[in-house]
């Protein structure tokens, strides 16, 4: 089944499920009426919620008194939850790690690749996948960094990737901005990021693994996800390759030292294709291209010895979707404006 957040009744919106083609959506506050409530008694909630996505997806009426249908609009949505009692992103792809690594002459330990890398986000409060990408000033190096989500049901400290395989509840995309101009200061203080990280967007849908079909399997997406830049193929990477921590393995890590409360979101990490050789790698080049901005100017850093692509300018557009073998969107697209923020 397929789920969204719309921006209406409170700051925790109002969840609906949404048709899998995503052209209808229909309220279900009889059976929870915010997507956490859900995630919350999920074993109860999850069965009348497909049984409402089911009937929704047929086009019929399922009769209930209060619920209501409507076109389904991405721009009237929050992420599916507007905020989280747990947001950590994870390195997946450690061929993004060592780009930026050997981009500035450092060899990467040989530790990064058998235990991940993880950061705990801000989750109070995110943007709507049609919201704008707000700072105060481009010099902040303000970048956009595309990937997959999982949200999780109550994980136990201490379990294995096979029981974090059975927590994974919903899938999303998110767009994880990055202020890359702040990062350096920041990691030079040994605390990790903070003020370099803003609020993360996320798809407009959120999806159960199922509604993905045999592209969901061993704990990976495999599906390129795509990226366009001011209207322009920016990336098309796929999911599935190259990642070298799957998303149990990944939720075992955050679990390793602490309980993960239902509704934890844990990201991938920028996806990134390892491409043979450096000038195949653009989408110019024949190559599968990016998910960030500062993947190219490694590149070209590593093969002219500066980087050339500047990072996000305001009035700048990014697009970030998910298309499955029919050619059809499975989360909706993150679109998003770059905009000038008045202090």
């Amino acid at each position: 089944m397929k789920l969204a957040t719309l921006k209406r009744g409170g700051r925790d919106g109002t969840l609906v499920v949404v048709s899998r083609d995503l052209g209808r959506c229909r309220t279900v506050g009889d059976v929870a009426g915010t997507l956490q409530q859900a995630i919350d008694d999920w074993d109860t909630a999850a069965p009348a919620l497909q049984r409402a996505f089911e009937t929704l997806d047929r086009g019929a009426d399922d009769g209930v008194a209060g619920r209501q249908t409507m076109p389904f609009d991405p721009a009237a949505c929050h992420s599916p939850l507007p905020r989280a009692y747990q947001w950590a992103d994870g390195s997946a792809y450690v061929n993004h790690v060592e780009l930026v690594r050997r981009a500035r002459g450092s060899e990467m330990p040989p530790s990064f690749w058998t235990d991940p890398l993880m950061y705990q986000g801000g989750s109070d409060s995110f943007v709507g996948p049609r919201d704008p990408i707000r700072a105060i000033s481009v010099d902040w190096g303000i970048d956009l960094e595309a990937e997959v989500a999982v949200v999780t049901g109550d994980v136990a400290m201490g379990a294995s990737p096979e029981r974090c395989a059975g927590a994974i509840r919903l899938l999303m995309l998110v767009n994880d901005v990055s202020l890359r101009n702040l990062i350096p200061a920041e990691l030079a203080k040994g605390f990790g990021f903070f003020q370099s990280k803003p609020a993360s967007a996320f798809s407009p849908v959120a999806a159960t693994p199922d509604e993905l079909g045999d592209a969901w399997r061993d704990g990976k997406v495999h599906r390129p996800l795509v990226v366009h830049v001011n209207g322009e193929l920016f990336g098309r990477p796929d999911a599935g390759t190259d990642m070298v921590f799957d998303f149990p393995r990944l939720l075992a890590h955050a679990a390793a030292t602490r309980d993960l409360e239902a509704g934890s979101i844990i990201g991938s990490g920028t996806v990134s294709n390892k491409q043979g050789g450096l000038h195949g790698s653009s989408i110019r080049n024949g190559g599968v291209g990016y998910c960030c901005v500062a993947e190219v100017r490694m590149y070209e850093t590593i093969e002219n010895g500066k980087p050339q692509t500047p990072y996000l300018q305001f009035g700048d557009t990014v697009r970030i979707e998910m298309l499955d073998a029919a050619n059809r969107s499975i989360f909706g697209a993150i679109e998003q404006r770059v905009e000038r923020h008045s202090a």
